[in-house]
């Protein structure tokens, strides 16, 4: 009974809200040389398809079913955890789709022409758009309009987090809040703010001009698609959910684009992926417990092999011996502003909230919904975009110089992890045209160029970088009228005179729909403005009252970076390593660029590093005055001097190289605790120099079994798991229940510290209670090894600034600091092991069993560093994580029941739209992934 009426309901619906196609043309083809050979192979999981119409949203809510295209390069990325110890190259293809440039012509799905100047081809197998224009402006129509076709709903969420307007725009969910306070805080700007960096883009020079006609042109094919999607009813439905457009008269608005909006866009993946730096404070608060714990001196040592700026044992992605000093405290800084102890407390960035904004439990109103809505009510009560907020430093890359593969040609395996969605943040394209030749992905909005991916003789990709382009200054708060200033105060010293913050406000209200029910409310976002960046902190220095405010070097300057990726899509200026430096050398973020073509490989580290004085730490907060500021900077334009190119990490044919957001190189300072002796590039490092070193030609097989045998291996069974062993193995382990714990540890290395599954489809993992045993146990063996001795304080601090664990599933994280990582307890998302004290452990243990240890802790801590006493510590915690149940370190969430391990791994596709999709096994993994090699070249 039920199921017939729900079919008459769907049925009914279908009728109404029929999507009509544009106007299929006769396909183009591609005018361009490829050189890949069918060497070249891509995937973007879940499917190149992000939009859905209304009737397809309810029909994937009631019957499960999905629009073409959604879903169909999710099957092969999965099954490669299973399948990667037998892949051929023969074999690649079925876990990987050809990146070949054109379609074949009974290949071809659809075709159609939406101006005279372009044709849209997209293939059968993935339904990706392959663009080609008999003009540049018609090329970049194209994409514009491709984007809006697999794009829309994404790109319009994402223009208005970069507004800190989501709530108003999409609703009140708490995690819509929290995203948009989030993202207001790190990139806030007025709408002039915006139109300057437009301008800008216009004022330089040649590239610049031609970048803005890209950019018009892109908005004239994306505001085309709107304005006929809209008219022919085949838009997203979420615009209908949400309360934008009325389901039965069509009436409502889904508002045009402009560039300001593109830059809103880029302000949000900057945040998210390109920057790095900015945790000074965090790091003062360890320094601060550290001299509180063992006195100036010693205190000042601890706070350094802590901070681990430039370990000798950490892994290099430039391992040839090659230095570029950067960011290092100096011997003796001057200006240091650390605060009272106690005294630090977060920036108000809330004002007036009202409604469910002043409310501490998420409420849900009783929305009068259409029957034939229902099956999409409350989609989106946990927000449209679960899981974004926070900085992600992701991606990794593996190359080999073509001097030890089987044909003589470099092989890359490399690609971006920058999270799973429904649709993802990245887009899939083809585009072809004068001056453009590439097919890859671009973060959709920013698609007018392809950001990663190849071009007819070469690839080429990045990491997240992260290094130090951040700086925080410690303001002196003043009044107006000369009284004593309050903590709160909006004014602060500048060169002597008491000047106003400049606020920042934007003002949100929503109300409930049919897709978020969350009660009505409202709120202002307010974040203040200064001469040294926006404020984060407030606290004191010696009982006066401070502001901390962070100082980003690309801050108002995300577009800025245009040309460097126009010149990537420009076959005629990525010819060789050089172009390609030269290239990466434009960009400002913070990334780690590698390249590949038949005979070359190279890398680059680019981002604006600005010039510091040389007495100023880096890694601490500094006083805000001009003595202490970058070297020629301009407070009105942001800009300052940068250490030229050549002082960036760069090389060209190293004969391998790995990153997994690790060190760059020799004395190039990490900005952030925690890149030492042990890190997930080691996962790669190891596997992939021994391949190289085996005398055996390396194929394109070759590294994709390294790279997959790396994302199923957990990082502290393979790295730490042996030296704790060693501790363990000291004396004989006599109680019944730690030497079965014991055991079953000593298998699952045994077996590679594999999380992989019995079989396909089994969602039980083979050694599935040792992996129990070492999720439930690292939390707590950290706790045994190092909170004595540190004291309370000390770790607390030292956990603020570093998170302990960031196991697959981001629980058992244990005690969290005030400031630890965005990506605590963020499950189902794939990325792991990036963040912990592994390297802490690691030392720690090493220095216990007194082996040599290169960059040690200054204290010994694990039973004060007497062996039997660490011993004691660590297999009295082994116990306690033997005995707690599997309920308790997997707890129940959206998706799993209660002690489901491998549910609780799994990778899930956030919806930001209304389709989707199951859990597929975990793999530490990049989202969008190439293997290349180029059989020859122009």
């Amino acid at each position: 009974m039920f199921r017939t009426a729900r079919t008459r309901a769907t049925a009914a619906l279908l009728a109404a809200v029929t999507a009509v196609a544009p106007v299929v043309a006769s396909p183009a083809e591609a005018a361009t040389t490829d050189y890949c050979g069918n060497q070249c192979h891509d995937i973007l999981p879940p499917g190149e398809n992000g939009n859905a119409t209304l009737a397809e949203i309810l029909a994937n809510k009631l019957f499960g079913t999905k629009p073409a295209h959604a879903s169909d390069q999710l099957g092969p990325y999965a099954a490669l955890p299973n399948d990667y110890r037998s892949i051929t190259d023969a074999t690649i293809d079925e876990y990987f789709n050809s990146s070949a440039f054109g379609v074949p012509p009974d290949q071809v799905q659809s075709t159609i022409r939406p101006r005279s100047d372009v044709s849209i081809v997209r293939d059968k197998a993935t339904g990706v758009p392959h663009v080609y224009g008999t003009t540049r402006s018609g090329t970049e129509f194209g994409a514009g309009y491709a984007a809006a076709q697999d794009r829309l709903w994404l790109m319009d969420l994402f223009r208005h987090v970069g507004r800190g307007q989501l709530t108003s725009f999409a609703g009140g969910a708490e995690g819509n809040r929290e995203l948009e306070q989030t993202f207001w805080a790190a990139a806030p700007y007025t709408e002039q703010d915006l139109q300057s960096q437009v301008d800008r883009i216009a004022a330089s020079g040649a590239a610049g001009s031609q970048a803005l006609a890209d950019i018009t042109a892109y908005l004239d094919g994306l505001n085309t698609y709107i304005r006929q999607a809209k008219a022919g009813r085949y838009f997203p439905g979420e615009y209908v959910l949400t309360g934008h457009v009325d389901a039965i008269t069509n009436a409502g608005t889904i508002q045009p684009f402009a560039a300001t909006d593109l830059i809103a866009i880029a302000g949000v993946v900057g945040a998210l992926f390109g920057t790095g730096g900015g945790g000074e404070v965090q790091s003062a608060l360890v320094k601060q417990a550290a001299q509180a714990k063992y006195g100036p001196a010693l205190g000042e040592q601890v706070w350094q092999s802590f901070r681990e700026q430039n370990d000798p044992e950490a892994t290099l992605t430039l391992h040839a011996g090659q230095s570029f000093p950067y960011a290092a405290s100096p011997a003796n800084p001057e200006g240091v502003a650390l605060p009272d102890p106690g005294s630090v407390r977060p920036q108000q960035e809330v004002y007036d909230p009202t409604g469910s904004a002043a409310s501490a439990a998420p409420a849900s109103a009783d929305v009068a919904v259409p029957p034939a809505l229902a099956p999409a009510m409350g989609m989106f009560d946990k927000g449209v975009l679960p899981g974004l907020s926070g900085k992600h430093g992701m991606s990794n890359a593996l190359v080999v110089s073509g001097r030890y593969t089987d044909d003589g040609h470099p092989i890359a395996v490399f690609g971006p992890q920058t999270g799973y969605f429904a649709p993802q943040l990245l887009m899939l394209q083809e585009l072809q045209g004068p001056g453009i030749s590439a097919r890859g992905v671009s973060f959709a909005g920013t698609n007018f160029y392809v950001q990663l991916g190849r071009g007819q003789d070469y690839a080429w990709s990045a990491t997240s970088a992260s290094q130090d382009i951040t700086d925080t200054f410690a303001l002196q708060l003043c009044a107006p009228d000369g009284s004593s200033p309050g903590p709160d105060s909006t004014y602060y010293l500048d060169n002597g005179q008491c000047v106003p913050m400049e606020p920042l406000e934007v003002r949100n209200s929503w109300q409930p729909t049919v897709a978020d029910t969350t009660v009505a409310g409202s709120y202002r976002l307010v974040v203040y403005r200064t001469r040294y960046g926006l404020v984060q902190y407030r606290a004191t220095i010696g009982g006066r009252p401070v502001a901390y405010a962070a100082q980003r070097s690309t801050y108002r300057h995300e577009a800025d970076s245009i040309v460097g990726f126009q010149r990537f899509n420009d076959p005629a200026q990525m010819r060789t390593a050089a172009q390609f430096q030269a290239a990466a050398a434009q960009i400002n973020y913070t990334f780690n660029w590698f390249y590949v073509n038949a005979t070359e490989t190279a890398y680059y580290n680019s981002g604006w590093n600005p010039v510091r004085p040389s007495t100023v730490d880096p890694n601490l907060p500094v006083v805000g005055e001009p003595r202490y500021e970058w070297r020629n900077w301009d407070p009105a334009a942001n800009t300052s001097d940068r250490t030229g190119d050549a002082e960036h990490p760069q090389s060209v044919n190293q004969d391998y190289y790995v990153s997994w957001n690790n060190k760059q190189a020799r004395d190039y300072t990490s900005a952030a605790f925690g890149e030492a002796s042990v890190h997930r590039a080691d996962l790669l490092d190891t596997r992939l120099s021994a391949l190289v070193a085996s005398g055996t030609p390396v194929s394109r097989a070759d590294v994709v079994r390294a790279m997959e045998d790396a994302a199923v291996t957990d990082l502290r069974g393979e790295e730490v798991l042996p030296t704790l062993l060693k501790v363990i193995d000291s004396a004989p382990v006599t109680d019944p229940a730690q030497a079965a714990a014991v055991a079953e540890l000593r298998t699952w290395l045994s077996h590679g510290a594999k999380r992989v599954e019995t079989a396909p489809g089994s969602k039980t993992y083979a050694d599935a209670d040792a992996i129990k045993v070492m999720d439930a146990w690292w939390p707590l063996l950290v706790q045994a090894e190092f909170r004595p001795g540190m004291g309370e304080e000390l770790f607390t601090a030292l956990a603020g600034a570093l998170q302990i664990n960031e196991s697959p599933s981001n629980g058992q994280n244990g005690p969290v600091g005030g400031g630890g990582s965005a990506n605590e307890a963020a499950p189902h998302r794939g990325s792991a092991f990036q963040h912990g004290w592994w390297s802490y452990v690691d030392k720690d243990l090493r220095a216990v069993l007194g082996e040599p240890v290169a960059g040690g802790l200054a204290q010994p801590y694990c039973g004060g560093g007497a062996l039997a006493a660490c011993r004691t510590a660590l297999l009295t915690s082994l116990a306690q994580a033997a005995a707690e149940p599997a309920t308790s370190v997997y707890p129940a969430d959206g998706t799993c029941a209660a002690g489901q391990q491998w549910c609780a791994d799994s990778i899930v596709q956030r919806p930001m739209g209304g389709i989707t999709h199951d859990p597929i096994s975990w793999q530490n993994r990049p989202t969008y992934q190439q293997v290349v090699q180029f059989a020859g070249g122009r």
